[in-house]
């Protein structure tokens, strides 16, 4: 069955946008791959040196999160103001992306050493973090093609799943980037 001029467009801005996330950061002298010189599917064990360098690791449910969140948000707010599902879309990847940029600056590099328990953390290779923003997108399409309670479910399963295998997820990475606690610092440190 032959996609629609629709589909066909919403596939061609999805791929420009990452594309030009990918410029950026290539731009910012982001690493491409691993360090390592290994390229993998999975970013091994937690706090190692492959986190966030490989195609997926364990904060990868994180963003297919965000994708769900976008989803409602813009769902909620086309409400008010109508837009195509392509523009929720288009508006969920160019936030993404926006993420993904300022997670890789010095500012929020920094901020993640100083005030949580990823002291080695030295940014996402390029591929990593446009795997990130692929995910958010499979979050998005799993929240608009799913019922609402499904949306729900994921997001204890996933953020419960992550807290109770590292002691961490993205609710305390959240908090912990805005207003770190040094009780949960040191709760996430095994303390």
């Amino acid at each position: 069955m032959p996609l629609s001029i629709r589909t066909k467009t919403l596939v061609l801005i999805s791929i420009a946008l990452i594309a030009i996330q990918g410029i950026i950061l290539f731009s910012m002298d982001r690493t491409p791959f691993c360090k390592c010189g290994d390229i993998g599917l999975w970013g091994g064990v937690y706090l190692n040196s492959q986190m966030s360098q490989q195609f997926a690791d364990i904060y990868t449910p994180s963003h297919f999160l965000h994708g769900v969140g976008f989803f409602w948000i813009l769902w909620f707010v086309r409400k008010k103001i109508p837009m195509s599902l392509a523009a929720m879309l288009a508006i969920a990847i160019v936030v993404e992306a926006g993420w993904e940029i300022l997670e890789n600056t010095e500012f929020i590099i920094n901020r993640y050493r100083s005030v949580t328990i990823s002291f080695d953390y030295y940014g996402d290779s390029i591929f990593n973090s446009l795997s990130d923003t692929l995910f958010m997108i499979f979050g998005f399409f799993f929240a608009w093609r799913t019922p609402g309670w499904a949306s729900v479910a994921a997001v204890l399963i996933l953020e419960l799943g992550v807290l109770w295998l590292i002691r961490d997820n993205l609710t305390l990475n959240i908090l912990m980037l805005v207003y770190p606690l040094d009780a949960v610092r040191i709760w996430q440190a095994g303390g």
